[in-house]
């Protein structure tokens, strides 16, 4: 019953807190000039009854020079039209400015960009969560040593350089200089394929560095932690090897703190990374999201904001739940 209240208060407040971050990113995009101008091919005249029928502006009339002036339909009617509209349709709206998808179900946009999306992160969690943690591991057995320093260092200048530099390294040394995989990633959709896979793997080691860097770290700080615990000392008494010491009773409490981080990694992975889909011209969901802020297209950007706030939200609940099964101290703090 404790564990229950404790998922519903968790999850009531996840739900809080998003539709907060979703209003208040609705209200200060409708701050903003409505973008009502008219690309090439477009009628304007279409180009403002598409506006007034996503229920932007109202009271549409014709001004000096073929020049339409409007009337802007106040910010919380549009909002609480926008949610009538998802709630009761389904309908996030259609591109009305992003030319490449114009007059498009935004929806329907968004499922097609995301398996390239899912798959490098994926990827990049299931090579860097393993190797991370064996890392950390080994530096914690080994502290002190030869071997914990070496792990130290690469730890450091992993998190140390950013993201954007090792992406750049790795597409110039083994792309570009060594030609062992393609600059960009493929455009078929047959990612189970060796060539697409191959061509994703560039953008799959830019994103696990960090992952390995970080596991690595955390492991080490908290697997040290618990050898040094005075239960350890207490197992080593009633005769157990440091082995089993370690993986009996060491490994078991350190995973307590590290599991959790793993899982909302899992949950994360649809989130992706903006600046290395770009990087490697991965057709993914980042690519829509800054594409969408370029092209002032209003209802792509609510769908893409909503969307990563609710990943963002679920990997933070993902965590606060598991530490509440992990851990029963937290259970029973619930009440």
């Amino acid at each position: 019953m404790y564990m229950f209240k404790y998922v519903v208060k968790r999850l009531g407040l996840m739900l809080f807190t998003f539709i907060i971050i979703f209003t208040m990113c609705f209200v200060l995009i409708k701050l903003l000039p409505i973008p009502t101008n008219v690309l090439p091919g477009q009628d304007p005249e279409i180009v403002m009854k598409t506006l007034e029928g996503r229920g932007w502006i109202t009271n549409i009339r014709e001004g000096e020079n073929g020049v339409y002036d409007y009337d802007r339909v106040p910010i919380m009617l549009q909002y609480g039209n926008y949610i009538k509209r998802v709630l009761t349709k389904g309908d996030f709206g259609i591109a009305t400015t992003y030319g490449e998808y114009l007059n498009m179900d935004l929806r329907e946009v968004f499922v097609s960009h995301l398996p390239p999306t899912m798959l490098i992160n994926i990827y990049s969690t299931l090579i860097g969560v393993p190797i991370g943690l064996a890392l950390g591991i080994w530096a914690a057995l080994k502290k002190n040593k030869w071997q914990d320093q070496m792990i130290n260092v690469i730890i450091i200048l992993l998190i140390s350089v950013p993201s954007i530099v090792l992406a750049l390294l790795i597409q110039y040394v083994f792309c570009f200089k060594l030609g062992w995989f393609p600059l960009t990633m493929s455009t078929s959709k047959e990612y189970f394929t060796w060539p697409v896979f191959r061509s994703m793997l560039p953008a799959v080691f830019s994103l696990c560095l960090g992952s390995i860097a970080g596991y690595a770290r955390y492991t080490r700080a908290e697997l040290s932690e618990v050898l040094t615990g005075e239960f350890m000392l207490l197992a080593r008494t009633k005769g157990l090897t440091k082995r089993q010491a370690i993986f009996r009773h060491a490994m078991r409490n350190s995973m307590v703190v590290i599991f959790p981080s793993i899982l909302s990694e899992f949950v994360s992975v649809l989130s992706g990374s903006l600046i290395i889909e770009k990087m490697f011209g991965i057709n993914g969901v980042g690519g829509l999201y800054l594409n969408s802020i370029t092209f002032q297209d209003y209802d792509f950007f609510m769908l893409l904001s909503g969307f990563y706030t609710l990943v963002s939200l679920a990997a933070g609940i993902v965590i606060d739940i598991s530490y509440g099964f992990i851990d029963p101290r937290i259970r029973m703090g619930a009440k």
